[in-house]
């Protein structure tokens, strides 16, 4: 009896693990198609950050330094897709892939220059607010950048640019604290 049971046990061991796999970025590009590029700019890199999902962002400005308090009120608020294009740019911008708080005009100097409408044509855009709170929805499965400016409550101060990386899958809400 217990020989009956051992295939059906590794069959569900084999599914349970295979739900379980985690799927930390955009899903690979379809069969034929060029590899994405960290180099080049190719917006079908960007294609299923388009597709509407099931998926949140829920986030929140926490950002402090020492007992200086920052808010992101009013300020803009951008989720950038993750490809390799825009990986190698978060690491110029931010010296980090994946979080980051530095002076805002250290983070422009670095700018490169951006490659054409196309590339805004996939950045969503929301605005922080009173309560420093901000939110995207309708997200697929995937790995994106949320960055906003912070700016000293108290009102005296440099700009700090936050960046951080999140993952969306499983229709769920992520929420994020910058």
């Amino acid at each position: 009896m217990s020989m009956l049971r051992l295939p059906a046990l590794a069959a569900l061991l084999a599914l349970v693990v295979a739900a379980c796999a985690p799927t930390l970025g955009p899903p690979p590009p379809p069969p034929g198609s060029a590899p994405p590029s960290a180099t080049v700019f190719r917006p079908e890199d960007f294609s299923w950050s388009a597709v509407p999902g099931r998926n949140s962002i829920d986030g929140r400005l926490t950002y402090r330094q020492g007992a200086a308090r920052y808010t992101c009120s009013g300020a803009g608020v951008v989720l950038t897709p993750e490809t390799p294009w825009t990986r190698r740019r978060m690491a110029i911008l931010y010296s980090s892939p994946d979080a980051a708080a530095l002076p805002a005009d250290e983070v422009r100097a670095r700018t490169p220059s951006a490659p054409n409408d196309d590339y805004s044509s996939f950045v969503r855009r929301t605005t922080c607010d009173a309560a420093d709170r901000f939110n995207f929805s309708n997200l697929p499965d995937g790995a994106w950048f949320v960055i906003t400016v912070a700016r000293p409550q108290a009102g005296s101060g440099e700009s700090i640019a936050i960046m951080r990386r999140v993952v969306t899958r499983g229709g769920r809400v992520s929420p994020i604290d910058l």
